[in-house]
């Protein structure tokens, strides 16, 4: 779904994607494979990035690895694209909604896509044995404010590899 909404929204490897909570997720393969050369991976898990370096061998050298938490990491530059694949649905209390939302405002600029993929308004109230917060695209988009416009959208009934069906909203969102 990541690169269906990239694709949707016009996003191409010459844009410098930031993929926040990325960890051991494959999109980075995929970007790399499409030849993406300006990727940046922000995870609060060093395991899990090391999983993925290990998996890209020598093209782990082709990333930005940054192992911080999005809630208080300072972007050293601005992104074109930022892609979430559920971080933010696990942010139920406002002061830490705003405080990612300060850094995805200090890591982007005017012109530039975030993609979120987080729990449908239908989807589980539980995650890992966490709380989440359940959106739809048009509650995202009240989250993130007038500053952005939503560009896209998507519903996708994620099958976990345990057999259970995970309903998620799938959003894009230009900055102005």
């Amino acid at each position: 779904m990541s690169l269906q909404m990239f694709d949707d929204v016009g996003i191409c490897n010459r844009d410098s994607v930031l993929d926040v909570g990325g960890g051991a997720s494959t999109l980075v393969d995929a970007l790399l494979g499409r030849g993406y050369d300006d990727v940046t991976v922000l995870d609060i898990s060093a395991t899990g990035m090391k999983h993925a370096q290990q998996r890209l061998g020598v093209d782990a050298a082709r990333v930005t690895w940054q192992v911080a938490d999005v809630l208080t990491w300072r972007p050293p530059r601005r992104y074109h694209v930022w892609h979430d694949r559920a971080v933010f649905h696990f942010l139920t209390a406002e002061p830490s909604q705003q405080r990612y939302l300060d850094t995805l405002s200090a890591a982007t600029a005017a012109g530039a896509v975030a993609v979120f993929g987080c729990f449908a308004a239908d989807g589980p109230q539980q995650c890992s044995g966490l709380p989440v917060a359940r959106y739809d695209a048009q509650q995202l988009h009240t989250r993130l404010g007038d500053g952005w416009a939503l560009i896209s959208q998507a519903r996708e009934e994620h099958h976990t590899p345990g057999g259970a069906v995970q309903s998620f909203t799938w959003a894009a969102f230009r900055r102005q």
